[in-house]
């Protein structure tokens, strides 16, 4: 199998190009195809000529979507149609990644694949709206979303933990989010699975259970053997221009359905830290 990998610098890109090593992958960055430009991105496919296209790539800081809308609409709703496009005119198949912005955060139980979107960011309605330009044009395109995601080569929330936790003897982290923390690992092998198996439609994708921030990061530090405090705050301690959802823990029954676990996120954190050398 041929892929095409838009994305490929990013902590996911990084990881399916260490793990994808049974297919022939061509990387791509956005000095190779910026997504937002048709053209670019019709002339990577053509030259390429895959079996499969993966779109990794995406504007992903939550909070300079609130200033930037306009790139943030460019590169999550109409680089993700753009890609679609190609995918379509070429005969390939897609998976793309999303995210459990989507969500309004207002759930107590899992969030399944049938919910309706409500994002509360420009984030979330980015990659919302990019969702549906997406099955707009390939009704049977694999749309992936995932949560909280971590790993190494890049920004993350252990990684921030870890250098404040060695300055400071002290952390404040909100208690009041419920999430799914994902290893950037984990993901690239089962979208690697889902890939190879011709996955259609949503799939939640994250590692197993659930935590709140702070108990996220009170595990990162235990795990590393730092002695720093982690103290519980709530959100209205750290106001941030973006909206986050207090819980947006996704269901893996999408997942379950096509064979595929994924391990528990304390084990993903741990293999994280040795990767890391933490």
């Amino acid at each position: 199998m041929r892929v095409t990998l838009f994305g490929a610098s990013g902590l996911l890109g990084k990881a399916l190009m260490h793990y994808w090593t049974d297919d022939e992958i061509a990387p791509l960055t956005s000095k190779d195809a910026d997504i937002r430009d048709p053209r670019q991105v019709r002339q990577a496919v053509e030259k390429m000529q895959p079996d499969r296209i993966v779109l990794a790539a995406a504007y992903t800081d939550v909070d300079g979507c609130e200033t930037n809308q306009d790139l943030a609409f460019a590169v999550n709703r109409d680089g993700a149609e753009n890609v679609a496009r190609a995918a379509q005119q070429f005969g390939c198949r897609l998976l793309t990644l999303s995210t459990d912005y989507v969500f309004d955060g207002t759930n107590s139980v899992p969030y399944e694949t049938t919910d309706p979107r409500a994002p509360r960011s420009v984030y979330g309605r980015s990659k919302a709206e990019g969702e549906i330009r997406v099955q707009k044009v390939l009704p049977h395109a694999c749309i992936v979303r995932t949560s909280w995601l971590f790993g190494v080569g890049g920004k993350c929330f252990p990684d921030t933990i870890l250098k404040l936790a060695a300055a400071r003897p002290q952390l404040d982290v909100v208690n009041d989010q419920r999430g799914s923390p994902t290893y950037s690992v984990d993901l690239a092998r089962a979208i690697l699975q889902l890939c190879h198996c011709e996955a259609e439609g949503i799939v939640h994708a994250t590692n197993r259970s659930d935590c709140t921030w702070f108990d996220f990061a009170r595990e990162i530090v235990v795990q590393a053997g730092l002695s720093t405090v982690v103290r519980p705050t709530t959100s209205d301690k750290f106001v941030r221009p973006a909206e986050r959802p207090k819980y947006s823990v996704l269901s893996p029954r999408s997942l379950h359905h096509y064979g595929i676990t994924m391990p528990h996120w304390q084990d993903a954190l741990h293999r994280y830290l040795a990767e890391r050398g933490a």
